[in-house]
């Protein structure tokens, strides 16, 4: 008989392990990998990005899959009981750009290290190797789990940390929405977040763009009317099933939606290449560009802009003859590059599949918890925590965070739960 049972022994189920084993109470983690922790060693490229600094409100902000609810468990447990959590156990962190905190060592297997001693002090029973089948509930409360060896094991309390099923091979691969669906729980749509965006455009599918890497562009999904639904300025890269790098991966998500408010497939995306110039702007150093440089020809004055695959794919695509000089460029095609610099629009059909996104989005339906507890509505003496929530954010260290959060905020209530 435990106290509290965590299923699934990723960053979330760690410290939700770690909070529930206070007060002295019997916990068993239950892992179906070898190891705990397989996706808190691969994040930040395997340096962990552990937390992130800013306020609560820029925290939510990118959040943008339902970030609000943290304020719940942000009054319990929050971004800097994170970081003074893993310094005050011998692993100090430092602050890069955008507020996001690493380890000083830039190892991810140092900030896991801290979490497996805390486990090992509070004496935290982890079963290896073993997966759950079912948990197991009786007039509305929770009763235990029982295995796939079937073992039936005894607690009060379950804390269901199983992730989302993004990353598979870490072992995500969706049992937690399946357990919550048992005992009565909804699981809002699953997609894919924080992924590769695809289309059918002839020039990602012959390689014309491939490899083009574009630095600070803002790259937009737009609305039915045109407008845009979200924008990000960020690095990006055409790649030749569509485009990738950090811009479009934050973009993933809004094509998603955009898919299901338009109920079509093809949504429009577009992308300023010199979002910090305005049109007038942008128009004048065009046609400066043209007077000092009239004898060479058009794609040798507009090398001086950006990549030259680049603008031979646009005078290609514009249909304006490359080869001719400065002279006799009209006015007309002069508009036409301004326009394409500033808004060249293409259309996507999705994204990359959810085993290759970095992060699920949908999941357990928030409203059937407790903010600030983390326990379920429906069955007392359940729990849920981390990625198998219908919670999601951008990189940068904010579904770590998520995950601590709410894995910190489960295991607190249950280890004070009479």
């Amino acid at each position: 008989m435990y106290d509290t049972i965590v299923i699934g022994g990723g960053v979330s189920g760690i410290m939700a392990a770690y909070a529930a084993s206070l007060n002295n109470n019997q916990v068993l983690l239950i892992e179906k990998n070898k190891k705990l922790g397989k996706k808190l060693l691969i994040s930040g490229g395997g340096r962990c990005n552990v937390t992130n600094r800013l306020p609560y409100e820029e925290i939510i902000k990118h959040i943008p899959g339902n970030g609000k609810f943290l304020y719940g468990p942000f009054s319990v447990f929050d971004n800097e009981s994170i970081i003074s959590f893993v310094e005050s156990n011998g692993v100090k962190l430092k602050e890069e750009d955008h507020g996001r905190m690493f380890p000083v060592s830039n190892k991810a297997r140092d900030v896991l290290n801290v979490f497996l001693e805390k486990l090992e002090e509070n004496k935290v029973t982890v079963q290896y190797s073993t997966e759950v089948q079912a948990v197991l509930s009786e007039d509305g409360k929770i009763t235990g789990v029982k295995t796939s060896d079937n073992q039936t094991i005894h607690s009060k309390n379950v804390i269901v940390t199983t992730g989302g099923k993004s990353v598979p091979q870490t072992g995500s691969t969706g049992d937690g929405h399946k357990f919550a669906k048992t005992l009565g729980h909804t699981i809002t749509e699953l997609f894919p977040t924080e992924v590769p965006i695809t289309s059918n455009e002839k020039f990602f599918k012959d390689g014309t763009l491939k490899g083009i890497s574009l630095d600070d562009v803002a790259l937009s999904v737009l609305k039915k009317n045109g407008k845009p639904r979200i924008t990000h300025q960020m690095d990006m890269i055409f790649t030749h099933f569509g485009v990738s790098g950090p811009a479009a991966l934050r973009c993933s998500q809004f094509v998603y939606r955009e898919q299901q408010a338009q109920k079509r497939q093809d949504i429009t995306m577009q992308i300023d290449f010199f979002p910090d110039i305005s049109e007038g702007k942008l128009t004048e150093d065009i046609n400066k560009l043209i007077k000092d440089n009239i004898d060479k020809s058009l794609k040798n004055i507009l090398k001086n802009m950006h990549q030259e695959r680049l603008i031979t794919f646009m005078l290609e695509y514009l249909d304006i003859e490359m080869d001719n000089s400065g002279h006799h460029v009209s006015n007309q095609e002069r508009q036409k590059i301004v326009e394409f610099f500033k808004r060249f629009r293409f259309t996507v059909n999705g994204t990359q599949s959810i085993e290759k996104a970095f992060v699920t989005g949908g999941g357990l339906n928030l409203k059937e918890l407790q903010p600030s507890t983390m326990s379920s509505k429906l069955v007392e003496g359940l729990h849920f925590a981390g990625e198998v929530l219908d919670i999601h954010g951008y990189t940068g260290g904010y579904n770590i965070t998520s995950a601590l959060v709410t894995g910190y905020t489960a295991g607190y209530h249950c280890s004070h739960r009479e």
